[in-house]
């Protein structure tokens, strides 16, 4: 199999200094080897909250099927009892 290949692409940001300041902080006080590390990690971060948040948007939206109630729990209980241990 190929290697794989991942590319990146240079962004060049300004920042207040009272910001510069708070990432060097959070650079330093984390472990990250760079100030791209902790940014890269901080937009990963973000992209996994955009995402959940439209699974629950997607959720809200769709139709009900069934009531979860006490009942529902129950025997969704009941049926991990039954489940044999491994």
């Amino acid at each position: 199999m190929p290697p794989i290949i991942d590319f990146m692409s240079t962004m060049n940001i300004s920042l207040p200094d009272d910001l510069r300041a708070f990432v060097d902080e959070q650079v330093a006080a984390r472990g990250y080897a760079s100030t791209s590390e902790y940014l890269r990690e901080l937009i990963r971060k973000q992209k996994d909250i955009e995402q959940l948040r439209q699974k629950l948007l997607e959720g809200a939206s769709s139709p009900v099927v069934g009531v979860m109630d006490e009942a529902w729990f129950e025997s969704l209980r009941e049926r991990a009892r039954r489940r044999p241990t491994e």
